[in-house]
Parts: C-alpha cells; structure tokens; sequence
C-alpha cells in the first residue's frame, strides 16, 4: 500500500487525532482533534512532515506529482462540505496555506490567506456577497502575502522599505486616510493593480491567476520556509531537530473581514505573563487574523476585566472606554459566551493552558488553531502549581511542565523601587511580557546581534516585530514596539524567550533611516539608555537600577516536590 501523505478534517470527523503531532504537526493534529470534540473547524486537510522531508530529497516538481490525486480529493472533499468550488467565479471556494511542525514555531514559517482568488472570481465574490468593500480588501491582501511569501517580493535589505508597503502608505496618503480599513473600494481596486505590477516589474512574472497554480506555489513555498534563515535560527535556540519537518494544512477560508459583525482574534485560556487564572485575548471587528498577529493594528480585549485594565494603564476613563473601546464580551455577548465556553473546553481537553487563533464570519464562530501557550518562567511555575491544585494535572506531571531553563527567569533581576520613584516615565504602552530591562537603544536585528557581541545591552526598538527579527530579540536586553497588542509576534515571541517586551506604545514616532524614536517631542538617538517595565508598561528615560527579584510560594513548592520526587528515586534507586 503506499504511503498516505493527505489526511482530510471537517464537520465534525477528521482522519488524524491529537496523539499524530509527528505525522500532521501540532496544528494539524489539534485541528483534527477539535473535530471530534466538537469544537466549530473550517474543513480542509493536512499534507504530511514526512512529505516535506520527500520535498527536500525530490524536489519540487517530483513532490507535485505525488501528491497532485491526493490534494484534488481533498480539495473536492472540503468543496463538498462548503457547498461551493475552488475557483469557480459563480462560487468560489478560498483557502489558507499555513505551516505547522511537531513543536510550536510562532510566527516563523509562513501562512498565505484569501488563496484562489483572481480578477474573475472578485467579480463573482461581489456578486455573491454584495460586499465589494470585504472581495477587494481579501484580494489586496492575497497578492501582497502570495508575492511576498512565493515570489521572494520582501526586501533583504534592512534599509529597503516594503515595496507593497510603500504602495499602500503612498494609496492611503492620496485618499487622505490612516487605517487600511478606511481605503474605498476603488483604493483597494488600485492596490490589486499596483502589486501586481510592482510583482512584475520585480521578478519579470506575471501574477498566477490559476487557482491550481496558486495553491501549489503556496504548498511548497510552506514547505521552503521550513528552511528559511529564522526557522533554523529557531529550532538552535529551542533545540527542534531538523528533520522533523513541517506539516501544510489547507482550510477553507472564512472571513473575519465582512463587515461589523465579523472579526477575528487571539485569546489565551490563561495570563500568558504571570499565569493568572483569568480568560484573556485580543480582537479586531472586520479584520483577518494577520492584523492581531502581525500587530498591524493594536486590537481592543476580549474580555470586560481584561478592557478595564488596559484603559486604566493608558489612563482612559470607564465612559470613554465603553463607547470606544468595547471588549468582545461587551460588543458580541452571545459570541463572546460561546468563546469562553469552547476555550474552558480546549484547556479541560488539553490539561494545559491554550493559545487559541479564531474568526467570527457573519456572527458564526470558528477555531482556526489551538496549541499549549508559549509562557514566561513565572507563569510556568504557577499555571503547573494551579493545575496541579485544580486536579487536572498530577504532581510528576506538574515537575515535568516546568523547563529547567526557565526557571532561570524567576532569578532575573527586578527595578529597584527606590529607584524607580525617581526615574522619569516617558512613555507608556501595554506589558507584554513581565520583567526589567536596561540598555542601549538599537532599532535593527543585526545591529542588536553586533551591539550585543561586543558586550553592550540593547534594547530593540521596532515599529513592529517580524519573524526576521529574532536573532535581534535574542540579543536583545528588551523590545519595545509602537504596535501591536499582548498577542501579537512580539509578546508572544518575548513571552516564549523570557525577554521583557512593552508593545503597543501608540505615542513613539520610530525612524529606521535617522536611527531616531521621538517621544512626545524629545529625540531618542541610537546608543541612549532607556529602561522597559515589561510588568507595567512604562517605558523610561536612561538606565534604572536593579535589584535581585523575589520568589513566589508557587516556586517553593515546586521545589519541595522535586525535593520528594529526587528523594524517592535515589532511595528506590538504592534498594536495586
């Protein structure tokens, strides 16, 4: 029999399970998983990590060609239980192509959304849906992510700026507005034109408009970023062989940029950063999912206690954030009761705190991913201990949740008080991953490397954080952002390293080209110290002394257990 290389998921039934993570991935595995326990997945299917390897030693057209019958089928088998056609302009089926390795790779690998759309089924999509608004943003975003992702169209220069970017800041300027969401339909027309130009004069190619030759480019572009400098630079730091290969899962697409009663969003079961047992996440009404991630846009919170807390550090009155700032379980009651059902159900399942992706298309919910949550130290030690309090989990496996490594975290050094009643706040932006940092201010990932090599500390200081930036994370003392919420690659990237990061500081003005960051009128030049509170989010002037940090009750107790557990195995071991 030969090797099956498709596994299919959707309405419930999935041909894979939790306990495939090395044959599916992590999120091709859970994706099939919450199939059968009933949590709402957009259908599709998982192409195999063993295929990737295949990819590797076959190459490109060898891998198409194995699997050209298997992905037809499975592309028919999700047709059928979305009732509509990939590439069909009448009705059109679209698809995401994203990545998914055994271990958890955030943000390192690639993902292209708004998959099968060409200039015949815009026009049938508006037709459909009578939305030409939400067909022309999807398509805008298809050709900047396919160019970019497929046909090499990012800059490799740091100083280089973003050629789709630059078309949109250059659209966005003639029409007189800020957010991409205010572009008219005819902006939004323009920039499918303008990319698509800018694709061709840059790689002398026209734009693929074949739905089929879309989805194959996408596949092996997935499979390509398994190799890519950032992915490798990853897997050294957490140790993730090379070899065990990514796995590409296609769903159907579903929109979270149809208008106000659609949205997407990131939502954790437990605080990421200091492992409070307290529903959390982020959401933008009309957006996808790349907005909350990517930190284009700085999201507003899911839950009421959640929004309280951001408007009281960014100093907004309780009027002023009910009317602007709603949280989703203000904005969407019915959905939000939903959401919180399923995510209680995900942590219940999984035993482990959940860092779960969703959508809302037209007011129904859908789960585009669930995996266990990148965490700092301290939120490790807590969320094990409480676990273990709740009954969910038992005390070897509350020792085994902790990483040796991080647990180094919790002796990182903290801002000294005295000292930091005299330090001058100069700015403020959300806490996104806790603890103190001082250094020098660098603006670019190499840079912060170089600086670092040569024993100065950093702070990187970026408009948002890419997955190009990691190295320079890594380096780095601590990472400030002028976009991007608690979810986005930045806060999560920091969490999963134990790096303090602030994101989301609205009020920086940061110059790549100046190497300058203006804060309410004052110039900040590359090499000036400033210090990070990634606890509170404050951000300020110069450097701020530091003293050692205290230890919680949840880590004694860690360490009376493992002082049980290592006293049981040497006698047991001294009885053999």
């Amino acid at each position: 029999m030969s090797q099956k290389r498709v596994y299919t998921f959707g309405n419930g039934h999935a041909e894979g399970n939790a306990q495939m993570r090395e044959l599916l991935g992590g999120k091709g595995a859970n994706l099939a998983e919450m199939n059968h326990i009933g949590v709402p997945v957009p259908p599709g299917f998982t192409i195999t990590t063993d295929t990737c390897n295949e990819y590797y030693k076959v190459g490109q057209d060898k891998i198409v060609e194995l699997l050209q019958k298997d992905v037809d089928a499975a592309v028919a088998h999700t047709e059928a239980l979305m009732k509509c056609k990939f590439g069909d302009p009448k009705n059109p089926l679209l698809v995401s192509v994203r990545s998914g390795a055994r271990a958890s790779m955030p943000g390192m690998m690639d993902t292209i959304l708004n998959l099968g759309l060409n200039d015949e089924v815009a026009k049938g999509m508006v037709a459909k849906t009578n939305n030409p608004h939400f067909v022309y943003d999807s398509y805008r975003r298809f050709v900047q992510m396919y160019g970019d992702v497929v046909l090499g169209m990012k800059p490799v220069n740091k100083e280089d700026i973003d050629p789709f970017e630059a078309i949109i800041e250059k659209v966005k300027e003639e029409q007189g507005v800020t957010l991409d969401k205010d572009l008219s339909v005819e902006s939004l027309k323009k920039l499918v034109e303008l990319f698509k130009g800018a694709i061709k004069k840059q790689t002398g190619s026209d734009f693929p408009s074949d739905p089929k030759e879309q989805l194959w480019g996408a596949i092996c572009a997935v499979f390509r970023s398994w190799m890519n400098d950032r992915a490798i630079l990853y897997r050294k730091m957490e140790g993730i062989p090379d070899e065990w290969g990514t796995a590409v899962s296609v769903m159907a697409m579903v929109f979270g940029n149809m208008g106000e009663t659609s949205a997407t969003g990131v939502c954790f079961s437990r605080d990421a950063g200091n492992g409070e047992n307290l529903f959390n996440g982020e959401y933008l009404i009309n957006a996808q999912g790349e907005d909350v991630v990517a930190g284009i846009r700085t999201p507003q919170q899911i839950t009421k206690i959640g929004s309280q807390r951001w408007a009281q550090r960014v100093g907004i009155s309780e009027e002023e954030r009910a009317a602007k700032y709603p949280s989703m379980e203000e904005a969407m009651p019915e959905l939000y009761k939903e959401l919180d059902t399923l995510q209680d159900k995900l942590e219940k399942h999984y035993r482990d705190m959940q860092d779960m992706e969703f959508t809302v298309q037209e007011g129904k919910l859908w789960f585009l991913q669930t995996r266990n949550g990148k965490r700092t130290g301290t939120a490790m030690v807590k969320i094990a201990m409480d676990l273990l309090h709740e009954g969910m989990i038992d005390e070897k496996t509350a020792i085994e949740r902790c990483e040796p490594q991080k647990l180094d975290e919790l002796l990182h050094p903290v801002f000294d008080k005295e000292a930091l009643k005299k330090a001058k706040v100069i700015t403020q932006g959300l806490p996104a991953s806790p603890g103190a940092a001082c250094g020098q201010i660098v603006f670019h990932a190499d840079d912060a490397e170089a600086w670092h090599a040569d024993g100065h500390k950093v702070i990187m200081v970026r408009i948002e954080t890419s997955p190009e930036d990691l190295a320079g994370m890594s380096a780095a003392e601590g990472i400030l952002t002028a976009r991007g919420g608690m979810t986005s690659h930045a806060a999560v990237v920091a969490r999963g390293m134990g790096k303090c990061c602030v994101s989301g500081a609205g009020a920086i003005n940061v110059n790549y080209r100046s190497k300058t960051v203006e804060v309410e009128g004052t110039i900040y030049k590359e090499g000036d110290f400033i210090s990070l509170n990634g606890t509170t989010g404050q951000v300020y002037a110069g450097e701020i002394a530091t003293k050692a940090a205290e230890l919680s009750g949840d880590f004694k107790e860690l360490m009376d257990l493992c002082d049980k557990y290592t006293k049981m195995e040497v006698r047991t071991n001294a009885d053999t």
